[in-house]
């Protein structure tokens, strides 16, 4: 009874001892060399060590070393205090308030610089979510807190090594995500977690340890107590993580209905909704992984048009023509999109761009297929009703039809748009001339020559 009410009263002493054992791995064993690493994470280290702090680069750049991926970015953990590093480093700045951390700009490199973090007791809420957490300690309770085996790894570039501390180098190798510690509890304390497990699953093809998965079902739910701007971006990471289509097969293992309209959106596998979401998707990972740019407006755009689509069928149905009746369908959804979707302004901008254009793509004669071609948006327009077309929401006609328009020569054009104004019933080479509106005569006033 006695060592179990110790245990109980101290837990921090406990898993700190657990904690600090670790496995130390020499050059000679992996594969990451020192020039791997970007000239801004060996300089913020170098200048920390010089400083005499402890300084390793950590987590997703160890790991993909690792895996023989280039990193993104490289991240640096260290002993110092977020104060004391950025008054080591000129161009830097302290920014996070549940737990603080460092940016430094190093050319045009950001190098983020984390203390390391303790094991003392965080501040919670009622829901066991961390609220604050600037709490700091050695690197061995750092790598406790940290989420996942293959992320607690900290790799020193002065001596090659690699300090594991939770059998993450073999939980790689076996291409196995395991969550560090008990996972119910992980999930309770920031439930984002769960959307991070699905995302690294997805994307590093590494299949969830029954322990980090079984908890999911049940723990989900949390999920819809997280600000909807932390969950937009967590979204974003797993739709643009280059394997989003992965990705979503592991999303749809679970029930993830009622918890952000862009994860209801993702979990519709059939009908046009669910073709759509996955040629979007297909298309958003070949240029990800092509290293070609792509619009987080016109994915979204694509992820949301089955609800929108829904409202522009009610207003036509009700006989409002089609730009009125999609004006009046965006309109009706923005307030909703921007604030309670968390979508940022400058994307939910595009996306109604796109969308504006789909009823347009209809006026195929006079001059409105000219200025429409001309518009700076027509391109992602084009693409989105190419899109509709292949999932069959819009006229294959339609599309081919502009996309001969974009290829023909002007006089090609002109002959098109005069064709599709012939089929119309009417003549587009007679001109109709504006009648000049008469103007009356000023009265004349005694006195007074107004003309």
């Amino acid at each position: 009874m006695l060592k179990k009410w110790l245990n109980k009263m101290l837990p921090s002493s406990r898993s700190s001892k657990k904690a600090e054992s670790k496995t130390v791995i020499p050059a000679e064993r992996h594969n990451i060399r020192a020039e791997m690493l970007s000239f801004a994470a060996e300089n913020v280290i170098r200048r920390l060590k010089e400083a005499g702090f402890q300084a390793y680069v950590v987590g997703g750049a160890v790991r993909d070393l690792l895996l023989g991926i280039e990193p993104k970015d490289f991240d640096v953990a260290t002993d110092a205090t977020p104060e004391q590093v950025h008054k080591l480093f000129r161009r830097s700045r302290i920014i996070g308030r549940r737990f603080q951390i460092v940016h430094v700009m190093n050319g045009a490199e950001t190098i983020e610089v984390t203390t390391f973090r303790g094991g003392a007791k965080v501040q919670q809420n009622a829901r066991g979510r961390i609220m604050k957490d600037n709490t700091y300690g050695s690197i061995g309770e750092d790598a406790m807190r940290r989420d996942f085996t293959c992320n607690a790894l900290y790799y020193d570039p002065e001596t090659e090594e690699i300090l594991d501390f939770h059998n993450g180098v073999a939980d790689i190798a076996a291409r196995r995500l395991v969550m560090i510690g008990d996972a119910a509890e992980r999930y309770q304390e920031d439930p984002v977690r769960i959307l991070r497990a699905i995302r690294l699953s997805g994307k590093l093809g590494f299949k969830l340890s029954e322990e980090t998965a079984a908890p999911i079902a049940e723990s989900i739910c949390r999920l819809k107590h997280e600000p909807v701007a932390r969950l937009f971006d967590e979204i974003m990471k797993l739709l643009f993580s280059g394997h989003a289509a992965a990705c979503l097969q592991v999303l749809r293992r679970f029930d993830c209905t009622g918890i952000h309209p862009l994860l209801d959106a993702l979990g519709v596998s059939d009908g046009i909704a669910g073709k759509m979401t996955a040629s979007a998707l297909k298309n958003t990972d070949e240029r990800l992984r092509a290293d070609k740019s792509v619009s987080v407006g016109f994915v979204l755009a694509a992820l949301m048009w089955p609800e929108l689509d829904r409202r522009w069928q009610a207003n036509l149905q009700q006989g409002l023509k089609p730009a009125p009746a999609m004006s009046d369908a965006i309109n009706t959804m923005r307030e909703t999109v921007e604030r309670g979707w968390g979508v940022p302004q400058r994307f939910s901008a595009t996306m109604r761009e796109i969308w504006m254009f789909q009823p347009q793509f209809e006026n195929r004669k006079g001059a409105r297929p000219h200025k429409l071609f001309a518009q700076a948006r027509f391109r992602a327009a084009y693409d989105f009703l190419l899109l509709r077309a292949e999932t069959g929401n819009a006229d294959r006609a339609l599309a081919e039809w502009w996309t001969a328009f974009q290829t023909a020569s002007p006089e090609q054009r002109a002959d098109m748009t005069k064709n599709e104004a012939a089929r119309n019933g009417k003549n587009e080479g007679q001109v109709k001339k504006r009648r000049r509106r008469r103007r009356k005569p000023k009265p004349k006033v005694a006195g007074m020559d107004w003309e």
